[in-house]
């Protein structure tokens, strides 16, 4: 936090660790050319070495004395450095993005004949939380309407620290964007004779099969305020040291859910519970979030949950949990979800999840608590999986990488030149924010550019590559339920 009392020059100069050049010029005179050179060359190195980018992120340098107040914040819109002639990214260091990656072709497909026109946008703002629009390297935001908590601002954040990541190479864009939980650009409505247009592409955290939503990460990834959950670095690593302070095996043999009832699925789930007349191996807990608010969240600390060996996923629509119900090594029971988000369509059911049926869920539960227990090391080594995922698919660094390009094709699609529309505020990293908000913002904070380029985006699925996979979910499924119906079949013969 020392460094929020600097001026914004001393601020960016902290930043690029350039306070001590000035002390070279008189040196130079009094020493050899060998000598200034020589220093020349370890300033540059202690640059870059002592400034990583992100923090955990396998690619860059990073040291146990790298602490948050050494993070130059804010830097002020109206900042000097050019970060696009500082760096230059190595080019032969791009590797190969996850496999998941591959659906931001499927995501575009249905703008990749017609392209995208100004029109389309235009219709699509009904539906909007906000416009954004970047030009030659500028955010620039039009809001529409409030969203929902602080959503909005997360995910414009983030996409901030995208363009320092990756400073110049974010081409120019005009998109919408909606920040709530149901899909809003329906298929339904652009099919057969009486289909209006062509769809609006509009941005949003989650799809599913009904749905043209174009999927972007959600704005947890840099903080989620109102329920005090950090930044996904931040919070998992903090999941990474609560998941070690009880070995699976010694873990509760149940299934673990928490959460508030906010929809008919999960009030069904709550019959699952332990009562007097049924023990389905299951252990559910309300959240009540206004006394958690009231009481400074000290019952809900995600790295305190990692205490049974199955833990449940149940989202309302789609949910933000996912991700760190999986970073908790317990097996995943994902109650068959209807959305999706932009990594969970390359999740392996009976790899990274068990999957669970919405219909008879107790029976389900009972079994798989049953199966696992008694199968051990399977279960354990599905746990491990899920949480390996999401440390190393769902990487921040994949993360901002997923954004770029998926920003980069969509940019291509569009057949008009963005203009910055004119009640349009400039985004940069300063900001008036306080509290928890501003804590967030420190922590998720890109700290300088990157001197690696994005991951090379993968190429399209093929048409018979995705039904594969859907067939081969359906054979698992069929697996799956034939196990069951003899666990069942035998319980009755005895």
């Amino acid at each position: 936090m020392a460094e929020q009392g600097k001026t914004g020059d001393e601020v960016i100069h902290g930043c690029f660790s350039t306070v001590g050049l000035g002390r070279l010029k008189g040196f130079a005179t009094t020493t050899t050319t060998f000598i200034f050179f020589f220093f020349l060359v370890v300033i540059a190195a202690l640059f870059w070495m002592d400034v990583p980018i992100i923090r955990g992120n396998p690619f860059s340098f990073t040291t146990s004395e790298i602490h948050h107040e050494r993070i130059p914040f804010p830097l002020t819109c109206s900042g000097s450095v050019n970060y696009t002639s500082v760096v230059k990214p190595k080019e032969s260091s791009a590797k190969t993005c996850p496999d998941y990656f591959r659906w931001i072709h499927q995501d575009l497909k249905p703008w990749k004949a017609s392209g995208i026109t100004k029109d389309m946008i235009e219709r699509g703002v009904p539906s909007a939380d906000f416009r954004l629009v970047i030009a030659n390297g500028t955010a620039y935001v039009d809001r529409y309407r409030p969203s929902y908590q602080t959503r909005d601002l997360f995910t414009l954040w983030g996409i901030l620290q995208l363009l320092r990541l990756y400073p110049g190479k974010v081409p120019d864009l005009d998109l919408l964007f909606y920040c709530g939980d149901n899909t809003v650009i329906m298929k339904r409505d652009y099919k057969g004779l009486f289909a209006k247009s062509s769809p609006p592409p509009v941005f949003h955290y989650c799809g599913e099969k009904a749905a043209l939503d174009i999927i972007f990460p959600d704005w947890t990834f840099w903080g989620w305020v109102e329920v005090n959950i950090k930044p996904w670095e931040e919070i998992l690593r903090a999941i990474k040291g609560g998941r070690e302070k009880v070995k699976w095996e010694k873990r509760d043999p149940y299934a673990y859910w928490k959460g508030a009832i906010t929809s008919r699925d999960r009030s069904h789930l709550m019959k699952c519970n332990l009562s007097h007349t049924h023990d389905w191996n299951v252990r559910l807990y309300l959240q009540d979030w206004g006394k958690e608010i009231g009481e400074g969240f000290k019952h809900s600390n995600l790295e305190d949950q990692c205490t049974h060996r199955y833990k449940i996923y149940a989202g309302v629509t789609w949910s933000v949990s996912e991700k760190y119900i999986m970073a908790c090594d317990s097996m995943t029971l994902m109650i068959k979800p209807k959305y999706y988000d932009f990594f969970s369509r390359s999740l392996v059911p009976m790899t990274h999840f068990w999957p669970i049926q919405r219909r008879k869920k107790c029976k389900h539960l009972k079994f798989v608590a049953d199966w696992g227990n008694n199968h051990t090391h399977e279960a354990q080594a599905i746990g491990k999986a899920g949480s390996k995922f999401m440390e190393e698919m769902v990487a921040m660094r994949n993360v901002y990488d997923y954004m770029f390009h998926l920003l980069n094709e969509y940019s291509k699609l569009l057949k008009f030149k963005p203009i910055i529309p004119p009640n349009a505020q400039r985004l940069c990293a300063e900001t008036t924010e306080q509290g928890l908000a501003r804590e967030f913002m420190l922590q998720s904070m890109v700290k300088s550019p990157s001197d690696e380029l994005p991951c090379a985006l993968p190429p399209p699925f093929e048409p018979k590559d995705i039904q594969a996979s859907f067939d081969a979910e359906k054979n698992i499924a069929r697996q799956v339920e034939t196990w069951e119906t003899e666990y069942w079949n035998k319980k009755t013969r005895r």
